[in-house]
């Protein structure tokens, strides 16, 4: 007969099998290998039984489909209604400039957040998380550790500047923003031109709201172009992209989603959510910059609706959508793998920018003004910011 133990790892084996966009299965019979499974692999305690579970999945060769643990299942769906178990930290790849420190660069602190009440700024580098080098840490591998039950403690090692610290933060539920917006006046013309920058961090469920209000108050103060800021903006909500996508284009294909057969579903823009499909566009991404933000950048590129400036985006070309088994825990499962309007598998590419950003160029919104004030400074040519060449 079989255990209580069993039943949850059978649970989990008909979500794969169910679900999993590549049907081959990574070129075996998935049916062999469960009962292969139940004959030889101990589940005796739950640990036995998610270990067991997390073997299985390592078959498939795909990092993205992973069992996810009660404590950070809860955090993970908590994040993506805008409210976050961790320490409030937006983390990013650092820019590869010789002689930086290999680690992740803090992009920004959340107000308020334990981080920020730490002392944590942006351009500080987190070097460790909880004696983990950080060094080649992935970044979702990185945002995964930051979060955690509410009251628990991580231990970061950080450099500011030229002083390393060991910081020990206690981790507290707080709400994202995802948008940051300001204007940027660029001195010498007649109106003084004025560019709305939006940054844009994470695609959680107040991101498509946020953005069109952020576009209606720089509006307001007379803005006549735009750059949307994806830089280490690795994802979230894949419907809130597509929102996004509808915001800046009133027509043309948004993305393709294809599974082990071809396409099988397109997302196309209608207008009827479009509030800014004419004004110059600029989008900045990086190597950061994964997932939903990818389908937006790409979307935006392929549709010619912008500029892309920056280098290859991560590469992150698949879908997850993530099931509840019975104990609380959950099981992302990859269901499909997504093409730009072009046809471009993201998948470990990425998308390719029209144009690269130079290495100086600031990650902040105080740096982009700066930056368009005096372009020398950042190697920029603003007044051919937004021409395609």
């Amino acid at each position: 007969a079989l255990t209580e133990e069993n039943l949850l790892f059978l649970e989990a084996w008909r979500a794969v099998d169910r679900a999993y966009y590549d049907k081959s299965f990574n070129g075996q019979s998935w049916f062999r290998y469960r009962e292969r499974a139940l004959r030889d692999d101990p589940m005796n305690t739950r640990q036995e039984t998610y270990a067991a579970i997390k073997k299985m999945l390592a078959t498939l060769d795909d990092p993205f489909t992973r069992l996810l643990e009660p404590e950070k299942f809860k955090s993970l769906r908590s994040g993506t209604q805008g409210a976050l178990t961790g320490v409030g930290l937006s983390i990013g790849y650092p820019l590869a400039l010789k002689g930086s420190p290999a680690g992740l660069s803090v992009m920004s602190a959340a107000p308020g957040g334990p981080a920020e009440k730490a002392g944590i700024v942006s351009g500080d580098v987190i070097l460790a998380i909880d004696d983990t080098s950080a060094q080649d840490m992935d970044i979702y591998d990185a945002a995964d550790r930051l979060q955690g039950p509410e009251g628990s403690s991580i231990d970061l090692t950080i450099l500011s500047g030229a002083d390393t610290r060991h910081v020990v933060l206690k981790r507290e539920r707080y709400t994202l923003n995802p948008v940051r917006s300001r204007m940027c006046e660029i001195p010498g013309s007649e109106d003084s031109s004025k560019i709305g920058y939006i940054k844009l961090t994470t695609f959680n469920q107040n991101a498509a709201g946020s953005v069109k209000e952020a576009i209606k108050k720089l509006r307001e103060k007379n803005v006549k172009a735009f750059v949307l800021d994806l830089r280490n903006n690795s994802g979230g909500l894949f419907p809130e992209g597509i929102e996004i996508a509808k915001i800046w284009m009133d027509k043309g294909v948004i993305v393709y989603i294809c599974d082990s057969r071809g396409v099988r579903d397109i997302y196309e823009a209608d207008g009827a959510s479009t509030i800014a499909a004419s004004e110059p566009l600029v989008v900045l991404v990086n190597k950061g910059t994964a997932s939903a933000s990818e389908i937006l950048a790409g979307a935006l590129k392929d549709n010619k609706r912008a500029v892309v400036y920056g280098e290859p985006t991560y590469g992150k070309g698949k879908i997850q959508s993530v099931f509840a088994l019975s104990d609380g825990s959950g099981l992302a499962v990859t269901v499909a793998r997504y093409e730009t309007p072009a046809h471009t598998d993201i998948d470990k590419v990425g998308v390719t920018p029209d144009r690269p950003l130079p290495a100086s160029f600031p990650t902040d919104e105080d740096g982009f003004c700066s930056c368009l004030r005096d372009p020398a400074s950042c190697n920029l040519n603003a007044a051919r910011l937004f021409v395609r060449s």
